[in-house]
């Protein structure tokens, strides 16, 4: 049975944060220490302060947020008994002040504390997702929390928030986005409905990262990449990601590589072999070509229209400086033959892989691993 959901509101602007604030008396604010320094925050408090909220700022949120802070997370909102819940940041805050309500909630009442997301990257879409990671920093292993109760009640997006983010930042995080819909587009739990989104989010990072990239201050590109990220969200909350993320999961505790840079590096070559365009052309790669159509890549071959849509996400790492291989990312043949075991166990037991089309062997993950490392591939990608 096919089934649909976004339990979130999606408001989108600046003056919805004031709308949500009536009724609100004490607001817990999940954020990281560079949002708390450097006073990005001030867009939450301000109002806040004029309105005569109280809150409290947790902010010991940093990259792959591990389990020690989500305990500390939820000590902090026990004590503070808030009447609602704001993460502010990228996919990280979003997805601990995620964990923390998850786990807090089964010591206390939560029901009618709505958890309100404000996304300041364009990349995770966590914002709409039911899903979130935490790492377990001592085993080096990230685990994906899938539940209906980690969907937000609202989602604000307002562009002007990812104005200022590095150029690097939008590289990883746009490529993230386009992970997200390509990924939920050829799942085996996709639909209409999720489809209809993930085409959206192709074509909207297709036409505007580039420029995001290029113009920062452009605000129609970064508020259309906003927009994507959030329906890419909403499309693989429902139908499901696949073994790209299994395996940019493993490689990002292993290797500390960041999720949205991870994704990119492995994508081309889960792609080819969802595909099958170095054996036999699979299912898969008609769903390739149905999206390389979208953009204008199609061809009368399914192959080369596959072919053409992985060449177009190399076109986007090249113009941005995104690393094509593993190796390119800093890690070294000793330090990855180490880990290359380890993390194909980790990609074979993550929860993404259960959904992606083409059921992988731990052999082909192992493989798949090694040709993202040194950039081998019988396909000729384009650089």
């Amino acid at each position: 049975m096919d089934k649909f959901d976004l339990h979130t509101k999606v408001l989108i602007g600046g003056d919805a944060l004031r709308t949500m604030m009536q009724g609100m008396h004490r607001a817990f604010i999940v954020t990281d220490s560079f949002m708390a320094k450097s006073g990005r925050t001030s867009y939450l408090t301000e109002p806040m302060d004029a309105a005569g909220v109280e809150y409290r700022i947790y902010s010991d949120v940093g990259p792959d947020p591990d389990i020690n802070m989500v305990t500390e997370g939820v000590s902090v909102i026990m004590d503070f008994q808030p009447d609602a819940v704001i993460a502010f940041g990228g996919g990280s805050p979003i997805d601990a002040a995620k964990a923390i309500m998850y786990f807090a909630a089964r010591q206390f009442n939560l029901k009618d504390c709505p958890f309100i997301a404000i996304p300041t990257t364009s990349g995770t879409g966590s914002e709409v997702s039911k899903f979130a990671v935490i790492t377990d920093k001592e085993r080096g292993i990230k685990y994906p929390l899938i539940d209906d109760s980690l969907l937000p009640d609202y989602a604000v997006l307002d562009a002007e928030l990812t104005r200022s983010v590095p150029q690097k930042v939008t590289a990883d995080t746009g490529l993230d986005v386009l992970t997200h819909a390509i990924e939920a587009y050829v799942c085996n739990e996709a639909n209409s409905f999720t489809d209809a989104l993930a085409e959206k989010a192709v074509k909207l990072v297709y036409h505007n990262l580039l420029t995001a990239y290029r113009e920062p201050g452009n605000l129609e590109a970064r508020q259309a990449m906003h927009d994507a990220s959030c329906m890419a969200g909403a499309a693989f909350s429902n139908a499901g990601l696949g073994l790209c993320h299994s395996m940019a999961h493993a490689l990002g505790a292993q290797a500390h590589i960041p999720h949205g840079r991870a994704n990119a590096i492995l994508l081309p070559y889960v792609m080819s072999y969802n595909a099958g365009c170095e054996t036999s052309l699979t299912e898969t790669a008609k769903r390739y070509g149905e999206l390389a159509a979208l953009i204008g890549l199609e061809t009368a071959s399914v192959r080369q229209s596959a072919i053409n849509l992985i060449r177009t996400v190399r076109q986007f790492e090249k113009h941005m400086g995104v690393p094509h291989t593993i190796k390119e990312a800093g890690v070294d043949e000793a330090k990855f033959r180490e880990i290359l075991e380890p993390m194909a166990e980790a990609a074979m037991a993550d929860r993404c892989t259960g959904t992606t089309p083409k059921k992988p062997t731990k052999e082909d993950v192992i493989r798949l691993y090694e040709q993202a490392y040194s950039g081998t591939s019988r396909i000729m990608l384009s650089r």
